[in-house]
């Protein structure tokens, strides 16, 4: 009788404190990056500690650095961080992909490009986006600067159990509805506080249909939910993806690991804290028109009243009024990337919808890749000339724009329709204002000049 979350949990507990029902979870694998990481090796250098499992934590340059010119890394504190994690990983022996390195991408790109992430697996990151793992049937959650120092240390975490939440989506989805839709729609269900404290495990039809991509995505957003972890029970889809990566097993270790994955599911009569079904038949392509990544709406709807002070606050900041058609507002730039929609798969559906056409004189456009594999990739695959032809800059992996820690950054007022994951008051750029949306509606906004319905 136990969830997926319960057996991958209960095989990695270390010890259990009663008193303060926290529990000592051994961790498998560790992902660090620039900003999260230099005060955690500090502190281990300061107590005289080591790294007790290198070989578990791999080290990416993603968060600020440039997607443009990489040469040169003209902010210093940007440089600063990136010499300091280099020098870090050289002293602990870590294995570090740096910036233009051939591995070198968003952390949550790179670990499943790599195969570092695995299934029944617990992995952790100095970042919040962590649960997008979780699409492989792993445990895996952000972490603050502390917990860093403590994993690297002694490659275990103190942590709360979490409930058990599901969320069943099941039936047909419409044309143009894509993951990205899926999980804003969810969002606006639970509300931004509806998974805390929970675990959720995604099931039904929609998710087993899904690609690895989309359900990267999906897990992504998770924490936007308030819930600590997102999982999807493994299945063929994940195997294949996984199978011959650099860093998956190989021969008959793999064949031994495929045999245990295949066990990794919830139990038919597991117990579920709470359940939460959506018919697949009501998602429509979503955008979001606040400043939280609740508060969404169809594309074919309009802006919605404001129930209270902060969702008037919200609704002034991005410069809105209710009642406005969502078709109605017009953009300046399209960020199309992030941890949550720069995958291969995201990029092929961004170049159906921009081949021959041309992005509107009004907006300026970019697109940047989430590791350098998807960049060669759709370069390889003529992707890449697509958009530049269509008048999109085509950019070096990196966090970028997303969270605005490099030059890729609105300008006050100016308006994003991105792909990203979070659309707060300045997340993007002081008073910037964003609109998440799917990469098919982002590429569809950057040729209309205007959000439009990518249904046509």
């Amino acid at each position: 009788m136990q969830t997926l979350y319960d057996k991958i949990w209960n095989s990695h507990v270390v010890e259990y404190d009663v008193k303060s029902d926290m529990y000592l979870i051994y961790i498998d694998r560790h992902l660090i990056h620039e900003v999260t990481s230099p005060q955690a090796f500090d502190g281990i250098r300061a107590a005289g500690r080591k790294v007790m499992h290198p070989e578990k934590t791999m080290a990416l340059a993603d968060h600020n650095t440039p997607t443009k010119d990489i040469s040169v890394v003209k902010n210093e504190e940007s440089r600063i961080q990136l010499d300091t994690l280099l020098k870090n990983t050289l002293e602990f022996g870590i294995e570090y992909f740096p910036l233009g390195h051939k591995n070198n991408g968003i952390v949550h790109v790179v670990g499943p490009d790599l195969g570092f992430t695995l299934p029944g697996t617990t992995l952790v990151c100095g970042d919040s986006h962590t649960a997008t793992h979780g699409a492989f049937g792993a445990i895996a959650c952000g972490i603050g600067t502390s917990q860093v120092e403590h994993v690297l240390s002694t490659q275990t975490l103190s942590m709360k159990k979490s409930k058990n939440m599901k969320i069943s989506v099941n039936g047909v989805l419409g044309i143009g509805v894509t993951s990205k839709d899926v999980i804003l729609h969810i969002i606006g269900v639970i509300g931004t506080a509806g998974g805390n404290g929970y675990a959720i495990e995604f099931c039904g039809n929609i998710f087993k249909e899904m690609s690895m991509e989309g359900r990267m995505t999906i897990c992504n957003m998770t924490i936007e939910g308030g819930a600590r972890f997102g999982i999807i029970a493994p299945d063929e889809k994940t195997f294949s993806y996984l199978k011959g990566k650099p860093k998956t097993p190989k021969g008959e270790l793999w064949n031994k690991a495929v045999e245990y994955w295949k066990t990794l599911k919830s139990d038919d009569d597991a117990v579920f804290d709470k359940i939460i079904e959506i018919d697949a038949k009501d998602i429509k392509p979503t955008i979001t028109w606040g400043t939280s990544p609740e508060d969404v709406i169809s594309i074919d709807g309009v802006i919605p009243e404001p129930k209270n002070d902060t969702k008037k606050r919200s609704l002034e900041y991005m410069g809105l009024k209710a009642g406005m058609k969502a078709s109605d507002i017009k953009i300046d730039k399209v960020f199309i990337g992030s941890c949550t929609n720069s995958r291969i798969e995201d990029l092929r559906e961004v170049a159906k919808i921009v081949k021959g056409k041309k992005v509107a004189s009004s907006v300026s456009a970019m697109i940047v890749p989430g590791s350098y594999v998807v960049k060669d990739l759709a370069e390889a695959e003529g992707l890449a000339k697509i958009f530049t032809d269509a008048g999109f800059e085509w950019r070096n992996p990196g966090c970028s724009m997303c969270l605005a820690m490099n030059e890729d950054k609105l300008k006050p007022y100016e308006r994003c329709a991105s792909t990203s994951n979070r659309n707060f008051e300045g997340r993007q750029g002081y008073l910037g204002r964003t609109h998440l949306m799917s990469p098919a509606m982002a590429a569809s906004a950057a040729i209309a000049g205007h959000l439009v319905d990518v249904r046509g």
